[in-house]
C-alpha cells in the first residue's frame, strides 16, 4: 500500500471502546467502555493490501474438551478434541407471517446475476426476458427446464453499473415488437459531472426477434445524475401505446436540490412520451405541460425513487412503490398531473419542513408501512391470473430488505385500502413480473433464480420458539449458558455495538460441514444457527439467533432478557429500552437482514479474516480457531492456503499499524453492504483484502452529497475534518454510518480514522 501508517499507534485516550468477548470497565452509562485483549495472532499473515494485522481472542463458555491429547505433554495446537453433537439447536421452520401463498422455484437450475427485471415479448407467451443489472438481457424458453438461456442482447460495454442503483435498469418492447423488432432500454451510462447519466435508447432486432443489435442503438434522451442513487429506472408502455419512464429524485438525501417539486427538472418524475411521433419523439398533447408552464414530458411528479411499477392489465391503472427516506415506504396509483408530495412528505408524513408541510393538491400513497415492516419497497403487479383467485384485482408488492411479500387489499366498504402481509419470503426481492396469463412471479436479486407466486393451503401452525429457554441452543438448566452442542468462537475485529460485551456461539447440523470460497467466506449448511449474547454492564440484555431455515434462507431473531436473567422473549419486531444513559435498539428482523446482506454471504463475522486468530477455550486452552475447527472437521475441505499462510483483521487494541487496524475497522462495520453488488450506495469496497487504490474512497467525490463541508471527499488525505467517513461516523441522524442498529458514536473508531487519515498524505 502507498496509503503510510501513523508514526506511533493510537494514542490511549482513544485507544478504547466498543464491544469485545472480554468485560470491561463500565461508564456513567452503565456500558462496556473499552476494547480489550486477550492473545495476539500469528503476525506471519500478511493480507494483501495493507499491513500485517492481529487478533484478539474472548473466553467464553461452551462445549467441553476431553484435554490435552494422549501421551502429549502440552495441550495441541487446537482447542477442542472432539465435535461436539449438536441435536438440538438447529433452525426451524421460520415463523409464519400470515402467508396466504408460496413462493415456487420457476426453473430449478437456472440462475441470474443481478436481476432487476423480467417480461414477455407483445404476441409471445414462449419466452422469458430477464434483464441482467450489468447491462445484459437472457432469453429463457418458458418450459419446465427453462434450457437452454441465451443471450438476447449485450451492452455492458456502454451501462455503468458499478454502483447499486446504476445499471440497466429497464427494458420494453414497443406495442408493435412482431412486425417493427423495436425494443427500448432505461439504462445509466457513462458521462456528465458524476459520470453517470441515463439513457433512454432504442435497439432495432436485425435477425427476426432473436438477438437484439447494439449498433442499432438510437438514443432518445439522455439525463445527467447528480448522484448514484435514486435513479429510478423503469420503463413501460402503457395502454395507449405511450412510452413511460420512472425516474429518482436524482439521489443524495432530503432532495437537496427539491428536485422533485421542480416542473423545470425531469427528476423525480414519471415522464411519457411518443416514440412514434417524432424525432427523437413526440409529446402526447394531452401531457400537463405540453403547453408550457414546466417541461413537456412530465406527466406526474412529487416521487422520490419509484422503484418498480406496472400497469393494471384489467383497468390500465399505474401502480408503483416509491422508496422512501427514512421513515416510510409507499405504494402509489399514478394519475396524469399528480404530484405524489416529496420532499414535502414522506408517504402521508411531513419531511420537510418538518411540521406543518403543505397538503394541498398533494395525492395520498394507498397505502404505506414503516420501517419496522421494511426499508425499500419493491413495487409489483396488480395479479389478474388464475392460479390465486383470492387476489384478482389486487396489487402486490415486497420490500427488498425484509423480503415481505404484502399485498393492497381493496376494501368494498370505505373504498379505500389495506396493507395486508402475504408471505415473508427470505429473499432479496429486485423485482416482480406477470406473464401474459396474470400470473406473477418474484426475482430474486444477487445469484438468485425466479419464483412464481401460487396459492398455500392452510395456514401453517406457529411452532417457533417464544421463549430463548425452548430453542434448543442454551442449557435446560440455565438459560444464561449455551447448550451443550454449541461451539465457542471470538473474532479478531468486533463489530461496534454501543459498548456491549458479546459471546458467540456456533452450532452445526450434526454431519454437516462448512464451505469456504476463495475469499475466506463461509456458507454454512441448512440449519445451521448463530448465537450471539450482549450485556451491558456485565448483564445480559440480549441474545440474537441467525438461523438459515430449511428453506435455504437466513433469517434474524431477538430475544429480550428479564431484568432476573432466568429466561429472553422472542420481539415479534424493534424495540428500544432504556440502559442508564443508553438506548438500546433490539433490531427488527428486517434490520438484521439489512446488516447480513446477500453479498457479503449473509454470515458476517464467520469468515477466515475473523477467525484466524486465537481463542481462549472454557478448557483452559487458547488456540487458533481456523485450526480448531479444521481440527474438528467442521470443513467441507482442507483449508488451502492454510491458517498460518492466511491474513487476519487487525484490533483496535496494541495498534503498530494505523493503516491495517482502520482497513479492519471498514471491512467489519461498513464492507457488508459497501461491496460489489452490495446495497450501499456509491461505488465503494471496503473490503480488507480489496487493494486501497481500487476501494473508491481516496479522493473520491461524495454520491450522496457533501453534508454542508464544501469541497468534502469520501476520504481526503490529511483532512479528516473533510473526509465524511468519520463525519458520517461521528453521527446519529439520517446522515450517520451504520444506518441502523447504534445509538452511540464509537469515538474510539472516529478517532482511529482520524489518525489514519491525518497520517495520509496522498492517495495512491
Amino acid at each position: 500500500m502507498s496509503v503510510p501508517a501513523s508514526s506511533g499507534p493510537v494514542t490511549s485516550s482513544s485507544a478504547g471502546s466498543p464491544a469485545s468477548g472480554t468485560s470491561s470497565a463500565g461508564n456513567s452509562a452503565g456500558v462496556a467502555s473499552s476494547r480489550t485483549s486477550a492473545s495476539t495472532a500469528p503476525t506471519s499473515a500478511a493480507p494483501p493490501s495493507s499491513g500485517a494485522g492481529s487478533g484478539a481472542g474472548s473466553g467464553s463458555s461452551g462445549a467441553a474438551s476431553s484435554g490435552p491429547a494422549p501421551g502429549s505433554s502440552q495441550a495441541p495446537p487446537w482447542g477442542l478434541d472432539v465435535r461436539p453433537g449438536n441435536t438440538t439447536c438447529l433452525a426451524p421452520a421460520r415463523p409464519p407471517e400470515g402467508a396466504t401463498v408460496v413462493a415456487t422455484r420457476q426453473w430449478p437450475t437456472v440462475t441470474f446475476a443481478n436481476a432487476v427485471a423480467m417480461l414477455q415479448a407483445p404476441g409471445d407467451a414462449t419466452q422469458f426476458y430477464v434483464v441482467e443489472k450489468a447491462g445484459r438481457v437472457r432469453k429463457v424458453p418458458n418450459t419446465a427446464a427453462g434450457t437452454p438461456v441465451v443471450t438476447f442482447l449485450d451492452m455492458v460495454p456502454r451501462v455503468s453499473s458499478s454502483g447499486a442503483e446504476a445499471g440497466l435498469l429497464g427494458l420494453a418492447f414497443h406495442p408493435d415488437w412482431q412486425q417493427n423488432r423495436q425494443v427500448f432500454l432505461s439504462y445509466t451510462g457513462f458521462g456528465g459531472a458524476t459520470n453517470l447519466r441515463t439513457v433512454i435508447s432504442r435497439v432495432t432486432s436485425g435477425d427476426a426477434g432473436a438477438t437484439l443489435d447494439p449498433a442499432t442503438e438510437q438514443v432518445l434522451l439522455t439525463l445527467e445524475q447528480p448522484y448514484a442513487n435514486h435513479t429510478g429506472g423503469g420503463i413501460a408502455f402503457g395502454p395507449d401505446g405511450l412510452l413511460y419512464i420512472g425516474l429518482g429524485d436524482g439521489g443524495s438525501g432530503g432532495d437537496p436540490g427539491n428536485r422533485a417539486q421542480n416542473v423545470n427538472a425531469l427528476l423525480g418524475k414519471f415522464l411519457r412520451i411518443d416514440v412514434d411521433g417524432g424525432t427523437p419523439y413526440g409529446i402526447p398533447a394531452d401531457n400537463p405541460f405540453a403547453s408550457g408552464g414546466g417541461l413537456p414530458e412530465i406527466y406526474a411528479l412529487g416521487l422520490r425513487n419509484p422503484w418498480r411499477w406496472s400497469f393494471d392489465l384489467a383497468t390500465g391503472d399505474l401502480w408503483a412503490g416509491d422508496v422512501g427516506q427514512n421513515s416510510y415506504e409507499e405504494v402509489d396509483i399514478i394519475r396524469r398531473g399528480g404530484n405524489y408530495g416529496w420532499r414535502f412528505r414522506e408517504g402521508l408524513h411531513c419531511y420537510n419542513p418538518a411540521t406543518n408541510c403543505p397538503s394541498a393538491g398533494l395525492v395520498d400513497p394507498v397505502v404505506e408501512y414503516p420501517r419496522s415492516v421494511g426499508s425499500s419497497i419493491t413495487g409489483g403487479y396488480v395479479y389478474r391470473g388464475s392460479a390465486i383467485p383470492e387476489l384478482r384485482g389486487v396489487f402486490l408488492f415486497a420490500d427488498f430488505v425484509s423480503g415481505r411479500i404484502m399485498a393492497a387489499q381493496p376494501d368494498p366498504g370505505t373504498g379505500g385500502y389495506t396493507r395486508v402481509q402475504l408471505l415473508a419470503s427470505g429473499m432479496n426481492i429486485s423485482s416482480f413480473a406477470q406473464d401474459h396469463a396474470g400470473e406473477v412471479y418474484l426475482i430474486q436479486y444477487g445469484t438468485g433464480g425466479v419464483h412464481r407466486l401460487d396459492r398455500a393451503g392452510s395456514p401453517p401452525v406457529d411452532i417457533f420458539p417464544a421463549r430463548l429457554s425452548q430453542t434448543g441452543c442454551v442449557s435446560t438448566t440455565d438459560p444464561r449458558q449455551p447448550a451443550p452442542g454449541l461451539i465457542p468462537f471470538s473474532v479478531a475485529h468486533p463489530l461496534w455495538s454501543d459498548g456491549a460485551d458479546k459471546e458467540r456461539f456456533l452450532a452445526l447440523p450434526d454431519g454437516e460441514t462448512i464451505d469456504v470460497d476463495g475469499d475466506g467466506d463461509m456458507t454454512l449448511p441448512v440449519g445451521s444457527v448463530l448465537v450471539k449474547n450482549f450485556r451491558l454492564a456485565g448483564k445480559l440484555i440480549e441474545t440474537r439467533l441467525f438461523m438459515r431455515h430449511p428453506d435455504g434462507n437466513w433469517g434474524g431473531y431477538s430475544y429480550e432478557w428479564d431484568d432476573a436473567e432466568t429466561d429472553a422473549t422472542l420481539l415479534p419486531s424493534g424495540k428500544n429500552r432504556t440502559v442508564g444513559a443508553l438506548t438500546w435498539s433490539y433490531p427488527s428482523r428486517v434490520q438484521c437482514m439489512q446488516c447480513h446482506t446477500a453479498a457479503a454471504g449473509r454470515t458476517l463475522g464467520v469468515e477466515t479474516l475473523q477467525l484466524n486468530t486465537p481463542h481462549a477455550y472454557p478448557n483452559g486452552r487458547t488456540a487458533n480457531q481456523l485450526m480448531t475447527w479444521e481440527h474438528l472437521g467442521l470443513f467441507t475441505a482442507p483449508l488451502a492456503p492454510p491458517p498460518e499462510a492466511r491474513p487476519v483483521l487487525a484490533p483496535v487494541t496494541a495498534i503498530t499499524d494505523v493503516t491495517a487496524t482502520a482497513r479492519s475497522y471498514l471491512h467489519v462495520n461498513c464492507s457488508q453492504c459497501h461491496r460489489p453488488g452490495g446495497t450501499g450506495l456509491g461505488s465503494a469496497d471496503y473490503r480488507f483484502t480489496t487493494p486501497w487504490n481500487q476501494v473508491g474512497a481516496c479522493g473520491s467525490a461524495p454520491t450522496q452529497g457533501e453534508l454542508g463541508i464544501a469541497g468534502a471527499q469520501v476520504f481526503k488525505p490529511g483532512v479528516p475534518a473533510e473526509s465524511l467517513i468519520p463525519v458520517r461516523m461521528n453521527r446519529r441522524d439520517i446522515h450517520g454510518m451504520p444506518p441502523v442498529g447504534s445509538n452511540m458514536v464509537d469515538s474510539v473508531g472516529v478517532a482511529l480514522m482520524t489518525d489514519w487519515i491525518t497520517a495520509t498524505t496522498a492517495c495512491p
